[in-house]
């Protein structure tokens, strides 16, 4: 069945610089799809962006970033949301779904100093900021003489905090950094070998109501088959874990060939314990091939991490 050409789209989006960067991008390419429609941004605040005295992880994780925005797409005041893909719950609640995920930007985490090049010229008990225990778990596995301190806020409020100097040096989102023309912040782009990604890292997610088709075949056009490959395959782990942000967990694809490649890891925030494992399949098997990193990622004590965490 066709669907004509929409008249007016709108996008419900958190009002923090880089979601409004996001919401404005989706917003441009279907403007040039559909040079007719009216695109309009509806902005909300979340809860993910009220509460800043506390740890993601302890006042109820990624959801946080997402539930007022499927409010608006409930009750009809938005079309669609635009996600960080990261922030996205592994498990989407009932009648959502993911129209397309975009092409990817740098799926890396950026180490950004004004004192140093990278985390191995820091110096014993410098202090590294970050939100993420995924991020914590690696630095203090391969950097144990640093200090570990939470950073919350957006990108402006984290890179100001390490201008005042309450931090010797910051891990973000390379991502985040390059939308928002900051990238000449970044001292060291992390490869995954000293920090994996998270599930999803670095690409955008458009979220609807699943029964909306003619909204489906509209979006089916941003969708990038690479990028959705690798997103769906790393995002199948996670959720076959039932890990979300309160677990360090990394999980990272990469296109070889035919295929894809996966990597993995759970831990314990301190990095005192770490399951790792990887996998090999053919791309058009995703969501499989995530199910089986995370059968790997069991064999290595990936449950006994977990339980540990009371995950």
């Amino acid at each position: 069945m066709s669907h004509a050409a929409p008249e007016l789209i709108r996008i419900a989006t958190r009002e923090s610089p880089l979601a409004l960067w996001q919401a404005h991008h989706v917003k441009a390419r279907l403007e040039a799809l559909y040079p007719g429609c009216r695109v309009e941004l509806l902005g909300l605040t979340t809860r993910g962006d009220q509460i800043l005295d506390r740890s993601l992880a302890k006042v109820g994780g990624k959801g946080l970033f997402v539930k007022e925005l499927e409010a608006a797409l409930l009750d009809g005041r938005a079309d669609l949301a635009v996600h960080s893909m990261k922030d996205v719950p592994a498990e989407l609640s009932q009648p959502f779904s993911i129209a397309a995920i975009l092409a990817r930007e740098t799926p890396f985490d950026a180490f950004v100093s004004n004192r140093y090049a990278s985390l191995d010229e820091m110096p014993p008990g410098a202090v590294v900021g970050t939100s993420s225990l995924r991020r914590e778990a690696q630095i203090h596995a391969n950097h144990p003489w640093l200090a570990v301190s939470p950073l919350r806020g957006n990108l402006g409020t984290r890179l100001r905090k390490l201008d005042e100097g309450q931090f010797d040096a910051v891990i973000l989102a390379a991502a985040g950094l390059i939308r928002l023309d900051l990238a000449g912040r970044i001292r060291m782009q992390l490869p995954a070998e000293v920090s994996l990604p998270a599930a999803g890292q670095g690409a955008l997610a458009i979220e609807i109501v699943g029964e909306r088709s003619d909204l489906a075949a509209w979006l089916a056009p941003l969708a990038d088959p690479l990028t959705t490959g690798c997103v769906c395959a790393e995002r199948a782990t996670t959720e076959a874990l039932g890990g979300g942000c309160e677990v360090p967990i990394g999980v990272f694809a990469v296109p070889e060939g035919e295929g894809l490649w996966l990597r993995g890891f759970v831990a314990r925030p301190d990095g005192e314990r770490f399951a790792r494992a990887e996998a090999r399949g053919p791309i058009g098997e995703a969501e499989t091939l995530g199910r089986t990193l995370a059968e790997a990622l069991r064999r290595e004590g990936a449950d006994e991490i977990l339980a540990s965490l009371g995950g």
